[in-house]
């Protein structure tokens, strides 16, 4: 009979201590959680949440099928990106095509520091090209995706470390208004190092600073890259010194080893759409 309050008072224990937690959590100074502190934290939350979930004595569903889901989009747009051929990325001024979209950048060079991602699956880098408003067609998208393509290729040639020859690239069309999913889907499964949310060797995108406001601390990318002349200004400050950088990229490949083939890809894009089973 007495089971009940037992199971009251084990809950009522169970939120205070959560809540002592949660106030703990908070009291940490911003910034002092290194990002595999906040992965940790990140997992522990969702195993609880999960936990929860089975108290219920009705199952929730393990997916939902819904097409306009943004997630749902994303992770279909990153198998079709994965069946686009590769290409130079030196031939794209040569083979311009209408349309935006997203695209990935991937190395096959010699540069030490990524030897890890060296002719894998694993981009470097992915982006998006935005069409023009009220675009519809690949026509009325423009070139931009090209465009895009081509810009990186200039920056890349600029660095005194790198070669165009050294990179290949996929591209994909996107309809207007889905190549955001799409580009979140590539950064969230891939964890690129030169995209900014990565937060390692942000700068790749940067299109310059106005000389006037050298406040800004010369990017990562540049830091390890020189080359790029509105970056040279030896008054300016690196924002990452070269052993933190070679620190940072060390410790990401090992929280996210580089994909080695499109398989396991396809099979962890699949697990987060997968239907329900019984």
């Amino acid at each position: 009979m007495d089971r009940k309050p037992r199971t009251t008072d084990q809950i009522k224990q169970l939120v205070a201590d959560i809540k002592k937690v949660r106030e703990e959590v908070n009291s940490l100074p911003t910034g002092s959680v290194s990002r595999l502190k906040r992965i940790l934290l990140e997992d522990a939350a969702q195993d609880l949440a999960e936990h929860i979930m089975t108290l219920d004595p009705v199952r929730y569903p393990k997916s939902v099928f819904d097409p306009a889901d943004s997630e749902f989009f994303g992770a279909f747009a990153a198998i079709a990106l994965l069946g686009q051929d590769l290409h130079p990325l030196k031939s794209i001024a040569a083979d311009r095509i209408y349309g935006t979209g997203v695209y990935a950048l991937y190395y096959y060079g010699d540069y030490e520091y990524y030897a890890p991602i060296r002719g894998t699956e694993t981009p470097i880098y992915v982006g998006k090209a935005d069409p023009p408003s009220g675009a519809r067609t690949p026509r009325q998208q423009g070139t931009g995706l090209t465009e895009r393509l081509n810009k990186h290729q200039s920056n890349i040639a600029l660095a005194e470390s790198l070669s165009v020859e050294d990179f290949q690239c996929r591209r994909l069309v996107v309809a207007s208004g889905w190549q955001i999913a799409a580009e979140n889907a590539l950064i969230g499964l891939f964890s690129p190092i030169w995209n900014k949310q990565t937060t390692i060797l942000q700068g790749f995108g940067k299109h310059g600073d106005d000389p006037k406001t050298r406040a800004n601390k010369r990017s990562p990318w540049d830091t390890l890259h020189p080359g790029r002349k509105w970056a040279a200004d030896p008054e300016q400050e690196d924002a990452k010194t070269i052993e933190r950088i070679r620190e940072d990229i060390t410790q990401h490949y090992k929280i996210y080893p580089p994909f080695t083939d499109a398989h396991a890809i396809i099979q962890q894009l699949i697990s987060k759409v997968g239907v329900d089973s019984f």
